[in-house]
């Protein structure tokens, strides 16, 4: 398949071996009921060398947790290595920003800002019965 043979390629490019991997199947958790109580779909990955250890139970399938758990893993030691920021961080930051309380001084220049364009729309208005 295409993307196991990019997730290959991906693994080799950060020094990723097989050999090199702990991979275990362990109960789920969470929603899902009968199926994920009895079943071990979860996937528990811990990369030697580094220690980094990952734990996947996004589908029902283990196959497909075993990609998604390798391709985590992937992300975790590029962002180690590479020190780039990856997608999923640089978006929780961004999240962060939005969500933080303004200072002082920026909120008084917003209501400032919203005083002058009231004023400017208090001029439109039709003069009243004076």
């Amino acid at each position: 398949m295409e993307k196991d043979d990019e997730l290959t390629a991906r693994m080799q490019r950060v020094g990723i071996f097989e050999s090199e991997l702990i991979e275990k199947f362990v109960l789920g958790s969470g929603s899902g009921g009968q199926k994920i109580n009895k079943t071990s779909s979860c996937v528990y990955l811990k990369h030697i060398p580094s220690g980094i250890e990952v734990k996947c139970q996004k589908t029902r399938s283990r196959e497909l947790n075993r990609m998604y758990a390798r391709r985590e893993l992937c992300e975790k030691l590029e962002e180690l290595l590479f020190k780039e920021k990856s997608e999923r961080q640089k978006e929780f930051e961004k999240i962060r920003r939005q969500k933080r309380r303004r200072s002082r001084k920026s909120k008084e220049k917003m209501l400032a800002a919203k005083r002058r364009r009231s004023e400017t729309k208090e001029f439109r208005r039709s003069p009243s019965g004076e």
